[in-house]
Parts: C-alpha cells; structure tokens; sequence
C-alpha cells in the first residue's frame, strides 16, 4: 500500500543527504578560511571582538536551527496509542475519541454524506476544516496522520519538541503518545 519513502517521512532521500552535507561542509571550510584571516593575519582588536561576536552568535543560530530541524532521527514511541483528545485554546481538554482496535479513522466534519470518526463540528475553528481534512492510519502498530489535501493543512508538534511542522499531502508521518496534532487551527493530543 505505501512504498518505504512515504511511509518513513522523516528520513530523507540519500541524495539530498548529500547535498545537505556537501553545503556543511563548504559553510565550516569558508568560516576556516574567515577566522584564520580575521583572527591570525589581522591585527586589529576591535575587528577581531566583533567578529568573534557575530561567530558565536551565528554558531548558535545555526545550531540551534540544526538541532530543532532533526526530525530525521525520530523514533516512534512503541507505546499503544489509546485516544485522541481535544483541547481548547487553553489546553483544557474538552473532547476525547478512544482508539480501542481500530486501524484506521477520519478527521474531519460530518455530515449527511460523510462520517467523520473524529467529528470536529462544532469546534471554534469548524469553518476552517474540510469534511474530510485528514486520516489516521495504523500499520504494523504504529499510527500515520496524513494530510487529504485539506485546505488549511495539518500540522504536528511532536512530544518535547517547540516547533510545528506543517506535514505535506499524501505524506504519512508517524505519530506517537504526547504529539500535537493541528487540524487547521484545532489542536488533537495523541494520548
């Protein structure tokens, strides 16, 4: 049903790997080459002071942004995933859905065609949300959110992470106990 690249979609093709380092590697060579003429062949203190300065800062920056974007070494929790819960603007939990065995569910807005297993009509952000916004899949015990070509997208804010990650159509991405995932506006904790 799903080839390996969409059904692990945080491991990126070997070839842009590549790419990724190759541009790493260029970065460290030109900020070699940077430091060695501001630092050794220069003389000047307050040109070494402030570029020291705005080498630490980018260094941080640049980790920093390493470090928030590895999603690549994600490892799924192998913890059974027993529900989904809505939680309001506060965090308050308002809305609960049990999984219990089932392997696959609808997230979205019922109505008199369609039946949404996780029905969000009526949430604060309902006008925002496609009938059928997106679908939880289980396959081999691990649950996939993938995005059905909503309108307003999905999102997901992995457990102990800050930064949410709009997930790309027709892209299954793995989901483990303590993420977020954002249905337009609508936050859904996977429990």
């Amino acid at each position: 049903m799903y080839d390996q690249n969409s059904m692990d979609a945080y491991t990126e093709n070997p070839k842009k790997q590549m790419i990724i380092k190759i541009i790493d590697i260029i970065i460290v060579t030109i900020a070699f080459f940077f430091i060695l003429y501001v630092f050794v062949m220069n003389q000047d203190v307050i040109l070494k002071t402030i570029i020291g300065l705005m080498l630490v800062i980018l260094a941080i920056i640049y980790g920093s942004i390493k470090y928030e974007s590895r999603d690549t070494n994600y490892n799924v929790t192998n913890k059974k995933i027993r529900k989904l819960v809505l939680l309001n603007d506060r965090g308050v939990e308002i809305d609960e859905w049990e999984i219990g065995d089932q392997t696959s569910l609808l997230i979205g807005k019922s109505s008199a065609d369609n039946k949404a297993d996780i029905d969000l009509s009526g949430t604060e952000y309902e006008s925002l949300i496609n009938y059928e916004h997106a679908v939880l899949n289980n396959v081999s015990g691990v649950w996939y959110i993938e995005d059905i070509d909503s309108v307003n997208g999905v999102g997901l804010k992995k457990a102990h992470k800050r930064v949410k990650n709009r997930i790309k159509h027709e892209n299954p991405y793995p989901i483990g106990n303590g993420d977020t995932i954002y249905i337009a506006n609508t936050r859904i904790l996977v429990k």
